[in-house]
């Protein structure tokens, strides 16, 4: 006979300061014992594009440990799962920000979050570029004519191909091919596809695909938009001292606002959060 536990669970909704606006992430305040295996069954069962594990830190320097989970694999990193967490941990007691921040333990290593204003940023994790090899098939899966520049793959933890879009309403109105794309990213061990292009306010429009990872459209992509910010960075469409909005999930019915912020050559990513869910998980 199986024996059922309880364990603290909060629902919330990321990059954005009204319920149901953004994108949610599901966290499990308290995942000591469990296995690999339910972690992942959980992530599937959510069928959220994360879900996160949190234990207690074996790094002094660390608040907290997190595993992040989407339905069909392990992340070593994710943008909104780490805001969502670590806006969890803070509401629920388990972690106290010292001098403004958390840090957060995770597979590529130690992660500052810091309060930032209404919300919460943290700085994208080391970042490297990697030509995209087979540009054809990216053509291919995203239109012809629709791509601006060259795509690189960003890798912050997760690979993500980068493409700029010759404009706001090509982004807004892109359909990708969700096979090309998953049968490249499985072929390139890239986690998906992320697209932007430039507003006239300075700002930009942006859209996230993982199809390979049983994420047909990201509604708002933090570790997305940290590669963006980087792959402009390079691109010197940004530079030390910029600021910007990024925009996304309109197209699946949010309405996200990401805070992009370049110190030096250092990439912050933030954005409000709200609880939605709070009560119990039993498995």
């Amino acid at each position: 006979m199986s024996i059922t536990t309880t364990r603290p669970f909060k629902q919330v909704d990321v990059f954005t300061a009204v319920a149901l606006k953004g994108n949610p992430v599901a966290v499990i305040l308290d995942a000591e014992g469990l296995s690999v295996l339910q972690m992942q069954a959980i992530a599937n069962w959510t069928n959220l594009s994360e879900t996160t594990f949190v234990t207690p830190a074996t790094d002094p320097a660390a608040d907290y440990a997190v595993r992040i989970f989407t339905p069909k694999s392990e992340l070593p990193f994710a943008g909104h799962p780490t805001l969502g967490t670590a806006h969890a941990v803070i509401e629920a007691g388990l972690a106290i920000p010292k001098d403004g921040k958390v840090v957060q333990q995770c597979a590529v290593g130690l992660v500052e979050v810091s309060l930032a204003g209404t919300g919460l940023s943290f700085r994208l994790p080391r970042y490297a570029y990697e030509a995209a090899p087979e540009p054809e098939k990216l053509a291919a899966a995203l239109g012809e004519g629709a791509i601006k520049g060259v795509p690189e793959i960003v890798n912050v933890g997760p690979r993500w191909v980068i493409a700029e879009l010759i404009s706001v309403e090509t982004v807004k109105q892109l359909q990708p091919d969700l096979q090309i794309l998953a049968d490249y990213d499985r072929a390139q061990s890239t986690t998906g596809m992320t697209v932007y292009a430039e507003k006239p306010d300075g700002g930009i429009v942006v859209r996230s695909f993982a199809p390979a990872d049983g994420i047909a459209e990201d509604p708002v992509c933090g570790s997305g938009n940290g590669a963006v910010a980087a792959y402009r960075l390079k691109a010197q469409q940004v530079s030390a001292g910029s600021e910007y909005v990024a925009s996304q999930g309109r197209q699946v019915g949010r309405d996200g606002h990401v805070r992009v912020q370049i110190k030096g050559d250092a990439v912050h990513v933030g954005g409000d959060c709200v609880t939605v869910v709070d009560g119990t998980f039993r498995i």
